[in-house]
């Protein structure tokens, strides 16, 4: 399954969330079949931890964004203090 979700790393935030609610659809509506359920569902729990890290990513990011003397926002410089 692994090599299969190979493509996950590579996507994009938006991408990997809507094929995530794509999924859980499929999943509550009981539109397939036990093992495919499972396959899909292992899919959905790799785009789910894609998801939360790119979030925490983009969480980190902004954290590092800081107001300047001149009151412009500016980022910081990562590792420094």
């Amino acid at each position: 399954m692994a090599a299969e979700n190979a493509d996950i790393a590579k996507m994009s935030f938006e991408a990997a969330l809507a094929e995530l609610e794509s999924i859980v659809k499929k999943l509550e509506a009981g539109e397939v079949e036990l093992e495919q359920s499972i396959a899909i569902y292992e899919r959905g729990a790799a785009l789910k931890a894609h998801c939360e890290k790119t979030l925490k990513a983009a969480e980190l990011k902004v954290e590092k964004i800081v107001i300047g003397a001149d009151g412009a926002a500016k980022t910081e410089a990562a590792g420094i203090d």
